[in-house]
């Protein structure tokens, strides 16, 4: 069954009612307890509630949400006339004698005690905790859990043990135990009986979700949820609320993504364009290659978009080569034939100009007026072209996010196109179309990415935009061959490169990642082209580019690279998106286990861009399970969107959106993978509720709205206007 379906059965299974919790008619509040500082529990000092941080935990609240891992089940409890040997169990006994007794290995020290109920007696035996000897009394009511190995002597050799009468009796050795992430000086057991002092707070939690999609669903209130997370009676019913607390956390994040997105378009004027012209439909039939089925797709649901009287906000995505620029320049010239101006806009100089160059070539002899804002532009130059931008003289500008600084003024800007989208958050896309606007006129966006983007994670990361996808790639693409490539065979890789240098081809050479300091990055750059222009490629012609050179140097050797002037460019993951040189044909990856999957895969997407066939060579030594599957993925599988997939499970979801995505929740329990049919329902589900109510103004929809706050933070300011 699904954890779709699963969601719907909930009120067929037995009713998650924890029988110690104290029940309220109404969960409207949440308890003030869980502001309280850790260290408000008995025994938690400074120092443990600061090495409690590293788990997150710094209130009862974060205490309450830190969920188990899974559950060690110790519920079989037995007598002791019941246990057979080697079975392992939990056996409720009264110490009758305990004393320490030495051994011949220096290092063992065994408790031996004898234990008795009424059903008979036992040797129980400790290894290596000597002190017990002293803390333990005849007359001890015990829970212990250990491993009974019988025969004449008929000893219980015990793993586990608790003090009856104490508050936590009965957390660590009976029933499901849970099992939490820790740190080294934080044990698991430290953190059950944490969780056993706060788990009253769980009672009286408020619910966000309205009543009526709980009864609509069969959802169980948050509070039995949460109780059941930490000390559920039996696994079915720790499987229902985990189920119940995932769907939460997926119907939040859509609830508030759909909300902002509504917000958008509601409020904002977006510059509503006409139908295709005869410059749109001129440049496409001009084109020397048709437009493949998705090109095609795509290009009427933007065009749609860009008719609508709300701005436009898009994600293009598409594999390395599959055509998106086109879609790109198809967007931008139907701001042109409106009398309307148009941006495309990069994350570096380098990719900027590219993009410049590219267009240049496509619209030659169409009349169109081209510019490109750059940095290495002088104080007189840029003032001119800036005026030229603000008397409508040109129709469209290409640069970096220096196209929307202040002093830049577009009187007509309708269209923005953003490449490499993945670089960019949530927060920066507000800010990108904060500064856009003028005069009360938001331009339409169309955010693109070269970096494959998994369903699950499309409706999360990028949940406030529409998606467009481009599956296919055009006809003649070649398939680039990827090998793995031992130390052993380093030679004979350099051989196969002297021989594609000679045939006239050009060769990639990317130093390994180095992520804590770029200044280091440029140093091994510098360093492998010397060795490899004084060794392996003396006679050819080697250059370096690293993201520590000046603009106008990075600038200068990519056109002398692009012009042939340059066989052997040794460089750091600059050169990973939108670098376009056909004659390009081997990519050498230097410790390729360093870097990301995704990233491995853009490098490789550098090359196979012209009419030769082209290899990506990965150097390596792997020392961990994912470096392994990562390399084995890239040797075996050339479509971007089935490795993003296998990126997201190598991976898992880890912190989902980071610091570039800063304001979105990361998720606790949900699994994008794993959970694709709940996301798909909790979509479901918020799109209804938004429609219903995008202000989250109605009385029953207020603990959503506080509760969407809350996990949003500052990035949902929208959500207080009412």
């Amino acid at each position: 069954m699904t954890r779709a379906r699963c969601l719907h059965t909930f009120a067929r299974s037995t009713p998650l009612k924890p029988a110690d919790l104290p029940r309220t008619s109404k969960t409207g509040f949440n308890p003030a307890e869980l502001k309280d500082p850790l260290v408000s529990l008995p025994g938690v000092g400074p120092a443990t509630a600061r090495e409690a941080a590293r788990l997150g935990l710094a209130t009862l609240g974060d205490l309450l949400f830190h969920f188990p891992h899974r559950h060690e089940d110790f519920t079989l409890s037995k007598k002791i006339g019941e246990l057979k040997w080697g079975e392992e169990a939990t056996v409720r006994c009264k110490l009758r004698s305990i004393g320490l007794q030495r051994t011949q290995r220096r290092n063992l020290r065994l408790v031996k005690a004898v234990v008795a109920d009424e059903t008979g007696y036992m040797e129980a035996i400790w290894f290596n905790q000597g002190y017990l000897a002293e803390l333990l009394s005849p007359g001890d009511e015990l829970f212990l859990r250990g491993r009974y190995e019988g025969g004449g002597r008929s000893v219980f050799r015990i793993t586990g043990h608790e003090v009856l009468g104490k508050e936590e009796a009965g957390l660590h050795t009976s029933g499901f135990v849970p099992v939490y992430p820790t740190t080294e000086k934080i044990s698991v057991k430290r953190l059950r009986g944490w969780l056993g002092k706060v788990r009253h707070l769980a009672a009286i939690l408020a619910d966000p979700l309205p009543s009526s999609l709980r009864a609509e669903m069969m959802l169980p209130q948050r509070s039995d949820a949460v109780t059941a997370m930490h000390f559920p009676r039996n696994l079915a019913e720790y499987k229902q609320a985990e189920q119940r607390l995932i769907f939460e956390e997926l119907y939040l994040m859509q609830v508030g993504l759909l909300s902002h997105r509504h917000h958008f378009e509601n409020e904002r004027c977006g510059a509503r364009l006409g139908p295709a012209g005869a410059l749109t439909h001129g440049f496409i039939s001009g084109l020397p290659f048709n437009l493949t089925d998705d090109q095609l797709r795509v290009c009427e649901e933007i065009s749609a978009d860009l008719q609508r009287p709300a701005p436009m906000q898009r994600l293009l995505q598409g594999d390395v080569g599959s055509g998106k620029t086109v879609v790109a320049v198809y967007t931008m010239l139907r701001a042109v034939e409106d009398c309307r101006q148009a941006t495309l806009m990069a994350p570096t100089e380098v990719l900027a100009e590219q993009h410049y160059f590219s267009l240049e070539r496509m619209f030659a002899g169409m009349g169109l007026r081209l510019a490109f804002l750059s940095s290495r532009l002088k104080a007189a130059e840029r003032a001119s072209l800036l005026e030229e931008i603000a008397g409508g003289r040109i129709d469209i500008a290409v640069g970096t996010h220096a196209l929307i600084q202040k002093d830049v003024e577009f009187p007509a800007l309708a269209v923005v196109v953003v490449d490499e989208q993945h670089r960019f958050g949530v927060r920066q896309r507000e800010e990108l179309v904060n500064k856009a606007t003028r005069g009360g006129v938001t331009p339409h966006v169309l955010h693109m990415t070269a970096t494959p983007i998994p369903r699950t994670l499309a409706l999360t990361l990028y949940g406030d935009l529409e998606v467009s996808t481009i599956y296919s790639l055009p006809a003649g693409r070649r398939e680039i061959k990827t090998w793995l490539v031992p130390e052993a065979k380093r030679t004979g890789a350099y051989r196969y490169i002297r021989e594609q240098l000679d045939a006239g081809r050009q060769c990639f050479v990317v130093c390994p990642l180095i992520e804590e300091s770029e200044v280091l990055e440029a140093r091994a750059v510098e360093s492998e082209a010397g060795k490899l222009a004084a060794g392996e490629f003396e006679g050819y012609t080697v250059a370096v580019l690293h993201g520590q050179m000046p603009a106008r140097g990075k600038q200068e050797t990519m056109r002398r690279f692009v012009a042939g002037g340059i066989q052997v460019l040794v460089t750091t993951t600059v050169i990973e998106v939108g670098v376009d040189v056909p004659n390009a044909t081997v990519m050498m990856v230097e410790e390729a286990d360093r870097f990301g999957l995704a990233q491995l895969h853009q490098l490789r997407g550098r090359v196979g861009r012209g009419e030769h066939d082209s290899c990506c060579l990965l150097f390596g030594d792997p020392k961990t399970e994912q470096a392994v599957q990562r390399l084995q993925a890239m040797n075996k599988i050339s479509d971007g969107f089935e490795l993003a997939d296998i990126d997201l499970e190598i991976r898992g979801e880890g912190q989902l959106f980071g610091t570039r995505q800063s304001g979105l929740p990361d998720l606790k329990l949900a699994r994008l993978i794993r959970d694709q049919e709940v996301l798909k329902l909790a979509r479901e589900r918020a799109a209804e509720m938004v429609k219903r109510d995008p202000e989250l103004a109605l009385p029953e929809n207020a603990l959503l709205r506080d509760e969407i706050e809350r996990v949003f933070g500052e990035s949902v300011e929208w959500l207080r206007r009412v």
